[in-house]
């Protein structure tokens, strides 16, 4: 039987083990996923992961309580776990206290989403990276593979996703702390945009070969490479777009609900479900709109509304899970051409990658961060020397508003490369941004 075959016959089991007015709910996860480690520009490991999970929320009543148990496809011993994991259930439930705040769906359609993909197998990515990377220092890890989510309820609601995507996260290692970090990510693999990728990494290591320099603190014109901007955005997702985080103010955005602040009008950030990588589905059984949008020209728009949020503050839910996070984020692209990001600039600093960031002001939107890997110091739109590691210190409604020249007319998809416990489904799709005066203060 295939995945959800096996899902859908395991949750029709589950249900008939139930007692009384209990209410189940299942929510399944899964991959088959190649990984490659590379170092040296060589091969150093290759392994493929193929797991199965499945988490069981039992409610009655308003008490609810959860638990996960790994899959093996054996039926007798899948039964086996997830029967002994609802007595465990059973026996919880009745000592929890009532959840006045517990929303789950009772009437959603059901939905399939299959997407299809064009991902090179195992074999044809290490052909590629060879190939790249012959005679530089080349380390990464490529992944690859189908991943599969699903959603089932005794009351017969049924949600199915599987998508198939690969990233190749890589570095051209030059010596000591310098090297050039790129990434290429999607569900389609085109040769001519990872050779664009291999061919400015080269650039970056070539010109990381200079004598370095060390800038004074000030403020600088600055571009932000899309990879920069995807740990901005990061920052901003938490807690910028949740409708709890708004009404308790705890958003770093207070000062747009405050004081009407507002972003620069070339603005417009969504959660962008439909040009993302994640299901269109939550955990508890709420699909997704196609499109939320958080920023509207520089202005407040929507908020990501969670079914908790939902019912405590009385509105409706959008399908946004507890956290209240964007998981498909999308910055709308501007008018400076790509590629001409360096004439753009002029004489300043390009930055490729932040990293460590954290509010110095959550309140008034101050971020702070240090640059890493390849930053240089730009002369005329040619890259004169690479710059020592810098801790910048910028409100949000600088870089993101006054402060800001333009977006690129292209926005790039990064997907997360993370993989505890499973490969991420989040993605970015996001543009580079030049910053007239950024602050730097180390």
């Amino acid at each position: 039987m295939s995945s959800r075959e096996r899902f859908e016959e395991l949750v029709g089991w589950a249900k008939s083990q139930l007692e009384g007015d209990e209410i189940l709910l299942a929510r399944f996860d899964g991959e088959n996923s190649d990984f490659i480690r590379f170092n040296g520009a060589s091969v150093r490991q290759a392994g493929s992961v193929r797991q199965r999970s499945v988490e069981l929320e039992l409610i009655d009543g308003q008490r609810h309580t959860s638990g996960s148990v790994s899959l093996s496809e054996d039926d007798e011993l899948d039964r086996g776990r997830v029967g002994s994991l609802l007595a465990e259930l059973r026996d919880q439930v009745g000592l929890v206290p009532e959840d006045p705040y517990l929303l789950y769906a009772t009437d959603e359609p059901s939905t399939t989403d299959e997407r299809p993909s064009d991902i090179p197998d195992g074999t044809g990515a290490v052909d590629r990276v060879l190939d790249a990377s012959a005679g530089r220092d080349l380390a990464g890890i490529y992944a690859s593979g189908d991943i599969f989510s699903g959603y089932a309820s005794s009351l017969g609601q049924r949600h199915w996703f599987r998508g198939a995507t690969f990233n190749f996260d890589w570095s051209f290692y030059l010596r000591a702390d310098k090297a050039a970090k790129n990434g290429y990510a999607g569900t389609s693999w085109d040769d001519d945009a990872f050779d664009a990728k291999i061919a400015w990494s080269a650039r970056q290591l070539d010109a990381l070969a200079r004598e370095p320099i060390d800038l004074q603190p000030g403020r600088y014109r600055t571009f932000l490479a899309p990879a920069a901007m995807v740990e901005i955005m990061d920052m901003l997702s938490w807690g910028g777009f949740g409708l709890r985080a708004h009404r308790t103010r705890r958003t770093p955005l207070l000062r747009m609900v405050t004081e009407g602040a507002t972003l620069h009008p070339g603005v417009t950030i969504t959660e962008d479900t439909a040009g993302g990588a994640a299901p269109a589905f939550q955990s508890d059984g709420f699909t997704r709109p196609d499109e939320v949008v958080l920023i509207d020209g520089g202005s407040s728009g929507g908020h990501l509304v969670s079914p908790r949020s939902a019912q405590e503050y009385g509105v409706a839910t959008n399908g946004a899970e507890s956290h209240e996070s964007p998981v498909s984020v999308a910055l709308s692209a501007g008018a400076i051409p790509t590629g001409t990001e360096l004439d753009a600039l002029g004489t300043g600093l390009y930055v490729g990658n932040l990293w460590y960031l954290n509010f110095s002001d959550r309140a008034a939107g101050r971020l702070t961060g240090m640059t890493r890997f390849a930053t240089f110091w730009v002369e005329d739109g040619e890259i004169v020397a690479p710059v020592n590691v810098l801790r910048f210190d910028d409100s949000i409604f600088h870089l993101l508003g006054d402060g800001l020249v333009g977006l690129t007319d292209t926005a790039e998809m990064i997907l997360d490369p993370g993989t505890y416990g499973g490969r991420s489904t989040m993605s970015h799709r996001v543009p580079g941004a030049l910053v007239e005066a950024m602050t730097f203060t180390l």
